[in-house]
Parts: C-alpha cells; structure tokens; sequence
C-alpha cells in the first residue's frame, strides 16, 4: 500500500518546483526557441576545444569583474581559456587525465566527507593515489576548518579538489578567512587547486559571490583549473553542458585559443549581444531557484524549533545550497525512512529540493519524533 505522506529527500542534485516538478527555466525555453528560429546556425563539427563562444562565456562568467586582477607586473601574462566538456563531471575527468598525462601528477587530495564521485573520477582519469586528510572533516556541528598546518604530509605537486561554493554533501563553505588560510598552504605545499564549480549563483542567487573563491585564487597568482557544471544553475540537466576553464601563467604551455587579460583588459569581459540581453533574466532565473530553497531551510528550522526538537539546528540555515547535513546519525535516518517514508541518505544527508511548503511540516515532525525516542 502506498504511503501518501512519503517525502523524498534523497533525489540527487535536481531543482524541484514548489509543487515537487521538474522547471524549465523560462530563460532557456526562450533561448531554444530563438536557436530554432535561426537559420543560420548549422550542425558542423566543432573544433576540438568546443565552441568557443560558449567556452568563453562560462569562463567570464566564472572570472567576472577580474580582469584588472589578472595581470601583474611581476608575474607577466595570465591567460585563460575554456574547453567545453561533458557537464562539470566531463570537466573534472578532462582535467585529470590532462594532469596525469601530460603533467604526470599521480596523488590528489580531496575534503572529507566530499561528492562521492570526486575518488572515481580521478581515478579513472589515471590518478593513482587519493588522500581526503587535508581539509579536515566537518564536525557534527558543521564548522569547518581551514587546512591545519603542519598536519599533512603532501607531496610537492599533488592536486587539491575544492568545491567553489555549497560544499557538496555537506553545504557547508568555509570562510573568508579559511579560504585565505587554504590558499597560504596550498602554496606552501606547492598544491594544484583544481575547483568544482556546479553551483555558481544557484546556491546564493548571486554569480559573483558564487565564485569569489576561484577569484580570490586568480587574484593570489595561483595556476588552476575549474570545472563549472550548468545543470544546476540553468537546469540543463540531460544536455550535460560543462566547461573546464584554465587559468596560466604560462604563455608558451598554452594552445593558441586563449584569451590575454593583461593586452585587452578593457574588451575581455565585454558581453556579446545575446548574453547581455539574457543575463539579467537569466539572474532572475536562478535567484527564483535560490530563494525557494533558502526559504525551505528557514521554513525546515522554525518548524523544528516551534516543536523544542532537542538540539541546535541553526545549522540547517547556515549552510548553503541544495544539500543539507541534518546531523541524524545512521540509526535516525533509518527510523525516518522506515516510521515516517522520509527518504534520505544514512549519513544524514537530505535534498533541500524536496522539501515544499506541504511537506515540511512533517519533516519537522518526522525529525522531532526520531531524535526524542532516538537520542
């Protein structure tokens, strides 16, 4: 018999409605009608870095507004490029096989806990040893910590897998302040930040705050590469759309497709035409997406509060993005799937996407009556 008050709060990373639906952002329904009405456009082979009009899109979109910190006197040319992939996860494959390759790295480091995916990937793409020590692993109370000196044991060169923003599975970003504190080991160390970027303006509704990390990078003079998925934040979920941005020091290492921040610093990130005129619907877009799951959150903790569910659950609205770490261990989790039919991950791990204004009262309820006879 079914049950008709289940919840789902274990579907992977997908935006749902209000109502519980797939959207189609209304950005895009135009943008596809606009390509279907432009007889100009035709199915030729791209070339092999992809199309360069998007590349170039998503790699402003990433670095906007730093274009006057690309370029330093001291350091001479930075460069940046883009080669469109298969969605962020082809993005993060490409890059790896590249540093593995051609670059012959073998060791790289990844936070703990960190999207599951992050150790296959990389391992398939010729990497052969992986360590998850160097961030240290959020606590039950989800403070992160910036990576402690004098802790880890790196080998020079070793790639560093950061998540750019709403850290996946946990939601839960550093600071300001430990992002700076990343960066000064990771120079130290000799690291190669690689970032994965999938959810940039989606998680705060803000693309320029979605990507101050990489930026703060560039700024600092660090060589990286980026992975940026756009199934998120545009809801192009099985067009698996993704672009690996590279940002150089090295002129001579880079293939003739680039684009040079310190000789056109003035026109690098003028929009073309039909980006200028979507951007701000787009932005629209994906702040509708963002507020509905931040008002989730604020919903999910005054519904376990109102309750006196015992507990600190300020973490559920200092977190950020579609995930959330509810702090339920193995055994609550599973009393939540098999007494209430709320479905989640045995970490404790539910998506934001499937809470709706119907149901997140009994969540709440659900999350009450587990930690009280489960504490």
């Amino acid at each position: 018999m079914l049950f008709e008050q289940k919840v789902n709060l274990g579907v992977g990373a997908a935006y749902r409605t209000s109502e519980g639906k797939p959207w189609v952002l209304p950005v895009v329904r135009a943008a596809e009608k606009a390509l279907a009405n432009d007889d100009t456009l035709n199915k030729e082979y791209l070339p092999v870095l992809g199309m360069e009009a998007f590349s170039n899109a998503a790699t402003r979109m990433l670095l906007v507004r730093t274009a006057q910190l690309l370029f330093k006197a001291e350091s001479g040319h930075v460069l940046a490029f883009g080669v469109q992939t298969l969605s962020g996860t082809g993005a993060l494959r490409v890059g790896a096989e590249f540093l593995a390759r051609i670059l012959g790295k073998t060791v790289f480091y990844y936070s703990n806990p960190t999207w599951e995916n992050h150790k296959l990937v990389f391992k398939n793409g010729q990497f052969l040893e992986a360590e998850n020590t160097v961030i240290g692993r959020q606590d039950p109370r989800f403070r992160p910590r910036g990576v402690p000196r004098g802790s880890q044991k790196c080998p020079e060169g070793a790639v560093i897998i950061l998540h750019a923003c709403a850290h996946n599975p946990t939601g839960c970003d550093p600071t300001e302040d430990q992002w700076k504190q990343i960066a000064e080991v990771i120079r130290e160390k000799k690291l190669f930040p690689f970032f994965d970027s999938a959810y940039q303006g989606f998680a705060s509704g803000d693309l320029i705050r979605d990507a101050s990390a990489v930026r703060y990078f560039v700024q600092e003079g660090f060589e990286l590469f980026c992975a940026q998925s756009f199934a998120k934040n545009f809801g192009l979920y099985n067009e698996r759309t993704g672009n690996l941005t590279v940002v150089s020091n090295n002129r001579a290492g880079c293939c003739s497709k680039v684009t040079d921040y310190s000789d056109h610093q003035r026109n690098v990130f003028k929009p073309s035409e039909p980006w200028r005129k979507d951007r701000p619907r787009m932005c629209d877009n994906i702040r509708t997406m963002s507020s509905r799951i931040i008002e989730m959150r604020t919903k999910l903790r005054e519904a376990l509060e109102n309750l006196q569910t015992p507990g600190d659950w300020s973490h559920i609205t200092k977190q950020i993005g579609m995930f959330s770490y509810t702090g339920l261990n193995e055994i609550q989790s599973l009393n939540m799937v098999k007494k209430h039919h709320v479905y989640m991950l045995r970490s404790g791990r539910i998506s934001m996407c499937g809470l709706t204004p119907s149901n997140v009262d009994y969540v709440a309820k659900a999350i009450y009556e587990t930690v009280t006879t489960l504490p």
